[in-house]
């Protein structure tokens, strides 16, 4: 459920809404099945802070062996009207710990911020919306800079990856139905995008309309076609909002 809520003439408000989707494809990736998807965010003029989560409803995700659980910690601002906006994330999909005393090493562990052991990965974000009303281009790129974001080198330490993915999207609306195009890609060598070097890993199209059942309330319902050409696979997503 979500609600927006004005504590000082529209200066600070709160976001809750959830998500209900049919699988969880994140950047061309396939994560897991059918889950549910909260979202907590709270902003002060062009800051804000944001919290969100997604758990799988069957158990089963593309990590072998852990129930999907993903909590992500997000903050961001926007450089006044200038349409540039830098984030810092903190994204930690490690899954659902099996038995309550399983975590070893350090591992499934939320509280272990070790940069050596730690499943939390830091990615810092810069995205940009192009000041033209009638070609409103987005650019983003976001780079993991520490934690669990690593690969293994010649002498076989593992060192951090710097994955990095660099996405454009374009909004537009057609008779009502509100449409978003976006071509996403992995740059260089990546254990998260599964790439050796430049790859294309998601292109898709979102569509997303409003059923609306009286003034008062609607019920947002869209669709996502998703390619991942590096991976060589394809999505269909359906999901819900309730806010």
């Amino acid at each position: 459920m979500c609600f927006w809520g004005s504590m000082n003439a529209n200066a600070q408000q709160f976001n809750v809404q959830g998500d209900l989707v049919s699988s969880y494809v994140w950047r061309g990736m396939y994560q897991t099945g059918a889950s549910i998807q909260p979202t907590l965010g709270f902003s002060v003029g062009n800051f804000s802070l944001t919290a969100w989560g997604s758990t799988d409803f069957d158990g089963t995700s593309a990590s072998a062996g852990a129930a999907a659980k993903e909590i992500d910690l997000t903050a961001a601002y926007t450089l006044g009207r200038s349409g540039l906006t830098v984030s810092v994330a903190d994204l930690w999909w490690a899954g659902q710990s099996g038995i309550y005393n399983d975590r070893e090493n350090g591992k499934n562990n939320y509280f272990n911020f070790d940069n050596h052991t730690t499943d939390h990965i830091f990615e810092a974000g810069l995205s940009y919306a192009l000041p033209v009303e009638k070609f409103p281009l987005s650019i983003s790129w976001y780079t993991m800079f520490a934690g669990g974001d690593r690969k293994t080198i010649s002498d076989g330490s593992r060192v951090n990856a710097y994955s990095s993915y660099m996405e454009f999207g374009y909004p537009f609306t057609v008779k009502g139905v509100q449409l978003n195009a976006a071509v996403g890609c992995s740059p260089w060598r990546s254990e998260q995008y599964k790439n050796d070097d430049f790859a294309v890993t998601n292109v898709s199209l979102k569509a997303t309309k409003e059923i609306h059942f009286n003034e008062r309330f609607s019920l947002p319902v869209y669709t996502q076609v998703i390619w991942n050409p590096n991976r060589e696979d394809v999505h269909f997503v359906f999901g819900i909002t309730i806010r």
